[in-house]
């Protein structure tokens, strides 16, 4: 009988094994795609994009709702990653919006690519369509509690991340990337550098009924300051002031952000 549950032991850890190397290889390849750009692809030294999702836990056969996808930096690695056997949802604005149509025109512009993203209404703090209760294993958003808090203050995060934890199942993940603001400086009401307290973000998330699972310093770097003239955009991709020391921001590099990973109780 202890053979039997010894051999039964160890076939469960090989298939658990092999389903984490496929996952690893599939996230992978979703990276290293031909599909994105070069300077996409500059950045993963920034985003870390490998190590960011393996942090929160993301498995290709998983139903993921990605809040704001913008430009569709993260899109681009999930479509591909999620397509054979999981499932994206994009949230982001009505058709009718400039942004809204612009990211349903990207999804159309590739069908071999984005064809099986669907996209959901997420318009903070007022709006969200994003699933039915308990149907999304993961939730995701990068860089962007900043603009809800600009938008709707305290509300408009706490709203969302309650909205979030409706569309997550039991144990689902809600995984944050953000620019972090040091504990010693003071953050205003709207966040107008984009620069956030950890501390916030947290409580915040917690009121929704999320507890924290993990945080990680994946995105950390320590060469930002967090004091720039135009805030966390005088820094790249975006440089705001241009040629105006240009090379010292470009040697800071990207801004130091939090990874939280937080689990719906």
């Amino acid at each position: 009988m202890k053979r039997l549950i010894l051999a039964a032991m160890l076939a469960t850890g090989l298939t658990a094994g092999a389903s984490a190397a496929y996952a690893d290889d599939a996230l992978k390849a979703a990276i290293a795609g031909e599909h994105r750009s070069a300077a996409n692809k500059a950045r993963d030294t920034y985003r870390h994009p490998y190590e960011t999702l393996t942090f929160f836990g993301i498995t290709p056969t998983m139903t993921v709702v990605e809040l704001a996808p913008g430009g569709g930096w993260y899109t681009e690695i999930l479509a591909p990653y999620l397509r054979d056997k999981g499932k994206l949802i994009g949230g982001a604005p009505s058709a009718e919006s400039r942004g809204g149509k612009a990211f349903r025109d990207r999804l159309a512009g590739d069908a071999a690519l984005y064809g099986k993203v669907t996209p959901a209404v997420f318009e903070p703090p007022s709006r969200f369509e994003l699933g039915a209760p308990n149907s999304a294993d993961m939730v995701v958003t990068f860089r962007n509690l900043h603009n809800w808090l600009g938008n709707g203050g305290d509300n408009a995060i706490l709203t969302t991340f309650k909205e979030v934890h409706k569309v997550l199942k039991p144990g689902g993940v809600l995984g944050v990337v953000e620019h972090r603001l040091p504990a010693r400086m003071k953050q205003d009401e709207k966040a107008s550098s984009g620069y956030m307290h950890e501390a916030y973000v947290i409580r915040l998330a917690e009121q929704a009924g999320f507890k924290l699972a993990a945080k990680s310093e994946i995105n950390a770097n320590p060469k930002d300051t967090a004091d720039h003239e135009k805030g966390v955009w005088t820094l790249p991709p975006v440089l705001a002031n241009k040629d105006k020391d240009r090379e010292k921001y470009m040697a800071i590099g990207e801004s130091d952000r939090m990874t939280l990973k937080f689990v719906k109780q």
